[in-house]
């Protein structure tokens, strides 16, 4: 189903449930920074934490599955392109990349993060070395690429990091140097859930750098509603194809 929406004129203050969320869902937010969005110059550990986290992530895709399910949803969208050109946004451990690289043997793929650390550590890999991948540090809301330079862009689990303005510009860059901007983020569920899963990690969350993340980033996923504002603040002409369960990842595919 195609959604389309009017603009939010103050982006800056919609919360993340989205402009028609509950006086609950409201206070079901944070601004608060996981250990992934801080700077790289915190210190030695603060930079162990990080790579804990981004270690854990890329151990979790793995095993429950994520990993080849998101490579799935990506090579779906391409696949009607011979040789497609995908850029992977937030990449973090290039799990997603390597999977695309070995599932498709034209695809030529962009492996990006704003991150410089997580670039150095991607180029000094296999990823590197690889002959149809290329590893660039980018940000999601200003790529250097020009229009159209690639037949999909994909963001995996890492939306939410971003603010409503900076996911408005994600979302008008994405559909700008690709075809098709997929969307892969956490699920926001309806507040008695959401109450609930987050009773479930708060206690383990000050001992676990990995939960104190899911916490966070359990509090700052935008809702349907939300992507939905998002998309229409970036641009009127944007359409989105939202799916979501609901405790299943929210799978946004935009086009203009």
């Amino acid at each position: 189903m195609v959604y389309m929406t009017r603009s939010v004129a103050d982006i800056d203050r919609m919360p993340r449930g989205g402009p028609d969320a509950s006086c609950v869902d409201r206070l079901l937010q944070t601004d608060r920074l996981e250990y992934l969005d801080r700077d790289t110059d915190a210190g030695a550990a603060g930079e162990a934490r990080k790579r804990d986290v981004i270690k854990a992530l890329e151990w979790t895709g793995q095993f429950f599955g994520e990993t080849e399910h998101f490579a799935r949803l990506a090579l779906e969208e391409v696949a009607d392109v011979a040789d497609p050109k995908i850029l992977e946004l937030g990449a973090g451990h290039g799990g997603l990349s390597r999977k695309l690289l070995e599932w498709h043997p034209t695809a030529d793929v962009t492996v990006s993060d704003v991150d410089a650390v997580s670039v150095k550590a991607l180029a000094a890999g296999d990823l590197g070395a690889h002959p149809r991948a290329s590893v660039r540090q980018l940000d999601a809301t200003d790529i250097d690429a020009p229009d159209r330079q690639f037949d999909l862009a994909v963001f995996a689990l890492s939306f939410h990091h971003l603010s409503p303005p900076q996911a408005a510009l994600a979302f008008a860059e994405g559909t700008r140097v690709a075809d098709k901007l997929l969307i892969i983020d956490l699920p926001r569920p309806p507040s008695p859930l959401h109450l609930l899963r987050l009773a479930v990690m708060l206690p383990l969350a000050p001992l676990v750098p990995f939960l104190h993340d899911g916490v966070i980033s359990s509090l700052r996923c935008y809702s349907p509603s939300a992507l939905r504002a998002l998309a229409a603040h970036a641009d009127p002409g944007i359409e989105v194809q939202l799916r979501s369960g609901l405790m299943s990842p929210q799978i946004v595919v935009g086009r203009r």
